[in-house]
Formats: structure tokens, C-alpha cells, sequence
């Protein structure tokens, strides 16, 4: 009775702290908000808390400040990094009349901000309420080995009562000979196997999931992945790095590589914009010694301007830059989903240089993977069509959800998880959280956001999309061996206890037998130690 009490006691113990992530979850996505605001009364700056606000201030964001809440640029231009929202890497460039979204991160200008949605109807405000009612809508799992107890034990004291009035009025035993009878149909119905199944099978699991750097954090999430028929990936963050590198760099005119590198990079030194950045770390990772610049000037959106040795030099894009001579090869750039950027020197065109966000190495063999695991595998991100297809194609999915906003994620999960359809989603981004939490099983990849790691059900620590593969194997060689556990402490007693009942086990035999079907069942757990998982090319980081 204490080890029976003790192993459900356990179990709701696992339950309830399962349950009170939630709240950590919403507490750090609150956290984003900025807690003041500098706002313009007249000619004076002004700062207030952000409670104060109302509809219609005039904020003044300093580079380097978080937006306080939502609303429309009246002055100014500069580039925002929305990626703690939107997931996605690439600052976006914002003007007058531009929308820009609180809590998100002004770069390098001043800007003057009219407040339009505050407290509750601000983005942020949405996403907490949408991961508060997704995280509500989840029904609790019931537990194999529950069910089966709420037949089996009632069911085992009716036939040990049986035993008991059997012996002694058809039987025609004593008393003492009728008592040893029914504790040998107790003791050999004692549910420790069964009680044993489930909880040994799952902490050697969840053991071998963490050697392999994927946690599950809790049992409900173990047992929900063998279901999986879905399997969603943002794009941002989870195919890709996240980050814009350079992947193409084109010459024209006689120019060669290097020269073209040194000079766009020399003029790019000057600016903060991500594809800037992206540039000058090229050219010093192929060594290239960078020249001083003067003249400097950016064009918000466009491209910028510089003089390199008196010569003067242009780099931005082809609404920038006239392109016809390298027409083609901007089609060609735009066409693999990455962006072109033109390098000029006094008005001749020099070449072109693409810049995309990458594929992680690693992606396409997991998609592979999941693939031949019977998984449909579904990308999720906010890009155009066009760019979607582009990266779909070169990671091998075949189904694409593009132009999908923020808030819309979390819809999307839920139209895949039409027609009982189980989905899991893979995300790293503050605005994955909601999807995360709205599917059958929320995987985040560890080297994303803390909001995303507190609102799924299982974290890739080395953040390697590989490892969603072999949290699938994982579960399902867990949930296999919880079966055979289930099964054999079941098929223990449905051949034993009948024995019993006829008096042909005496109690001591009983518990002898009873120790062995726990010890089977343990050992059986114990296998998963072993279990094989799939191998790729490398071991992940």
C-alpha cells in the first residue's frame, strides 16, 4: 500500500509541477514590456511609466531603447529588430507613417512614436493572452496504467472476497487455510509491476534523452510525441540560422572578388544594418584589409554612400542602384530567396553581392528523417511566398504556410490539427510561444528564447533540428517498452491469480513471484539505455 501511495503520489507531484510552468512562461513574456516612456509635452522630454500612457502620446525612442507600446512613426527613420515578435533576423527599416510594435528594439535613429494601442491591445498583451488560452485548452492525458488499475484493483478484491466465503463454505477448509488462500490472491495481485510500468520505462527514457541533448519536461510530453502525425518548423531561427551571411558575390567590369569585397565592405564598415554587417564579415573572414572611408551616408531602405580613395562609391539595392547590366543575375539571387545587393565605383557597376538568412547544416537531413519516419513535415514563417517556396525547396519540404503573422500561428496549429490530426510544433522565437503551446507537443530549439523554451513540452539543448528525430525515437521505443511492461505485469495476474484462487500458491510463493514480475519490469526499462537512435552524419554539438 506505502509503494502504491508512493508511485501516485509521485506521479501527481510530476503533474503539478508540469502545470506551473505556465505562469513562469507569461511572467518573462510580461518582462519584455519596458516599464517607462519618454514622452514630448511641448519642447520638453518627459518620462513616465508606461502604465500612464494613453492613446495619442508622442514617445521619443532613442537607438538602442525598446518601443513602449504600439503605434505609428511621426519622425524620423530607423531600422527596428522586431525578431523578439516576429522571429524574424532582418531589422526592419521604418519611417514616417510606419507601424512599429511595442516592446520591440530601436537600432540606430531617433524616432518619434504616436501611441495607438496600449495595455491590453498591444501585440505583446495578444501573444500572452493567446499563450494563456492555449496552455488552458490542453486536456490532461489519462495514464494506461490508471485505467487499467480502476478496473483491476476493485476486480481483485471481489475474487480475493470470493476466495475468502469459496474456501469456507464449498471449499470446507478452516479458517486459517480460507485467510492463507485470500492473501495469496492479494499478494499475487499486488499491482507492483503495474505500478512499476509506466514510471521506470519514462525516467530511463527521459534519462536517455537527455544524453542525447533532448529534454522532455514531463511525462505527458514523452507519451504525446509517439502520436505525432504533424511535425510544423518555423522558418527563422529552426531551418535557418537566423543570422544574414553573404552567399553570393558576383563581379562585372573586370572587378575582381576581392577588390569588390574590400571596397562594399570599406563602405559598409559605416553602417549598423544587418546586411552591412554581413558584408564586413566576409571580407575579414577571407582576410581583407579594409580602406577608410569619408563622406558616409546612409539612405534608410535604400543603400549608402561613401568615398573610398576618391573614388565614389555606392552599395545598396536594385530599386538603389540601376541593374539592368546585371539583370539576370539579381533574378537569379531573388529567385533563391536572398537579397541583392549592387556595389557601384564612380557610377560603374561592379557586382552584385547576395545575402540570405542560411539553412542550418543539419536541416535537411532531419527533415529527411522525419520524413522516413512517416512524419508530414509543414513550414511555418511570416516570409512572402516566394522566399518560403525558395527555402522549402532546398530543404525538401513539400508543404509551406507562408505570410503567417505573429498572432496567426497558433491558428495555423490548430487548422493542422484538423481531423484529430497530432501536430507538433518547432519554434525559438517569443512569438512561436503561443503555437508551442496550442500544440499536441511544443518543441523549442535551446539556443532560443526563454519564452519559447517555458512554453513547449520539449527543449533541443544543442538547438540541432536534428534531435526532433530522436525525440520521436525516444518516445516511441518508451511508450513500446511501457506496453510490454503493461502487458506482462497484466498477463502475471490474469494466469496467477486463478492459481491462487484454487489454493495451489502458497503467500510466500506469491510475493517470490510478485518480486520477480517487478523485477522483469525493471529490467525491461532498463533496455531503453540501449535503445538505437538515428545516426547522421556527425554527432550534434
Amino acid at each position: 500500500a506505502a509503494v502504491i501511495l508512493t508511485l501516485i503520489t509521485l506521479g501527481k507531484l510530476l503533474e503539478a509541477r508540469a502545470k506551473g510552468r505556465t505562469s513562469e512562461a507569461i511572467k518573462k513574456l510580461m518582462g519584455l514590456a519596458p516599464k517607462t516612456a519618454t514622452i514630448l509635452r511641448g519642447d520638453d522630454e518627459i518620462e513616465i511609466p508606461v502604465d500612464d500612457l494613453v492613446v495619442g502620446d508622442l514617445m521619443v525612442v532613442r537607438p538602442g531603447e525598446r518601443i513602449p507600446v504600439d503605434g505609428t512613426v511621426t519622425e524620423g527613420q530607423s531600422s527596428v529588430d522586431e525578431s523578439m515578435l516576429t522571429g524574424e533576423s532582418m531589422p526592419v527599416t521604418k519611417s514616417v507613417d510606419s507601424e512599429v510594435i511595442g516592446s520591440t528594439i530601436n537600432k540606430n535613429g531617433r524616432l518619434i512614436v504616436r501611441a495607438t494601442r496600449i495595455g491590453r491591445d498591444t501585440a505583446l498583451a495578444q501573444i500572452i493572452k493567446l499563450v494563456q488560452d492555449a496552455q488552458g485548452s490542453k486536456a490532461p492525458i489519462q495514464r494506461v496504467a490508471d485505467q487499467i488499475s480502476a478496473v483491476f484493483v476493485p476486480i481483485v478484491v471481489t475474487l480475493a472476497t470470493l476466495t475468502l466465503f469459496g474456501w469456507l463454505f464449498i471449499g470446507g477448509v478452516d479458517f486459517p487455510q480460507a485467510i492463507l488462500n485470500t492473501i495469496a490472491v492479494l499478494v499475487i495481485a499486488c499491482p507492483c509491476a503495474l505500478g512499476l510500468a509506466t514510471p521506470t520505462a519514462i525516467m530511463v527514457g527521459t534519462g536517455r534523452g537527455a544524453e542525447m541533448g533532448v529534454l522532455f519536461k514531463n511525462s505527458e510530453s514523452l507519451e504525446r510525441a509517439h502520436k505525432l502525425d504533424v511535425i510544423a518548423l518555423d522558418k527563422t531561427g529552426t531551418i535557418t540560422r537566423g543570422e544574414p551571411v553573404v552567399t553570393d558575390v558576383i563581379t562585372a567590369n573586370g572587378w575582381e572578388r576581392a577588390d569588390l569585397l574590400r571596397v562594399a565592405a570599406s563602405a559598409e564598415r559605416g553602417s549598423e544594418h544587418p546586411l552591412a554587417q554581413a558584408v564586413v564579415a566576409v571580407a575579414k573572414d577571407e582576410g581583407i584589409a579594409l580602406t577608410n572611408t569619408t563622406d558616409f551616408e546612409a539612405i534608410a531602405g535604400r543603400g549608402i554612400h561613401a568615398t573610398i580613395d576618391g573614388q565614389a562609391v555606392r552599395v545598396g539595392s536594385p530599386a538603389f542602384i540601376d541593374s539592368a547590366v546585371m539583370q539576370g543575375d539579381v533574378e537569379r539571387v531573388q529567385s533563391n530567396a536572398r537579397t541583392a545587393v549592387l556595389v557601384t565605383v564612380n557610377g560603374e557597376l561592379a557586382g552584385l553581392i547576395g545575402i540570405a538568412d542560411t539553412v542550418k547544416p543539419g536541416s535537411v537531413e532531419a527533415i529527411r528523417a522525419l520524413q522516413a519516419q512517416t512524419i508530414e513535415v509543414v513550414m511555418i514563417t511570416g516570409d512572402n511566398q516566394r522566399t518560403a517556396d525558395a527555402i522549402a525547396r532546398e530543404v525538401g519540404v513539400d508543404r509551406v504556410m507562408a505570410d503567417v503573422l505573429p498572432a496567426d500561428k497558433a491558428a495555423a496549429i490548430q487548422q493542422l490539427q484538423a481531423d484529430n490530426r497530432r501536430v507538433a510544433m518547432v519554434g525559438d522565437g517569443v512569438n512561436d510561444a503561443p503555437a508551442l503551446a496550442q500544440a499536441n507537443v511544443g518543441i523549442a530549439i535551446g539556443t532560443g528564447t526563454d519564452i519559447a523554451i517555458e512554453a513547449s513540452d520539449v527543449t533541443l539543448v544543442s538547438g540541432d533540428l536534428r534531435g526532433v528525430s530522436r525525440a520521436l525515437s525516444i518516445s516511441h521505443a518508451t511508450m513500446r517498452t511501457i506496453y510490454q511492461n503493461l502487458f506482462w505485469a497484466f498477463i502475471y495476474n490474469l494466469i496467477l491469480i486463478p492459481v491462487a484462487m484454487a489454493g495451489l500458491l502458497i503467500p510466500m510463493f506469491a510475493a517470490a513471484a510478485m518480486a520477480f514480475s517487478s523485477f522483469f519490469v525493471v529490467s525491461n526499462s532498463l533496455k531503453l539505455r540501449r535503445t538505437s537512435l538515428p545516426q547522421f552524419q556527425g554527432e550534434l554539438q
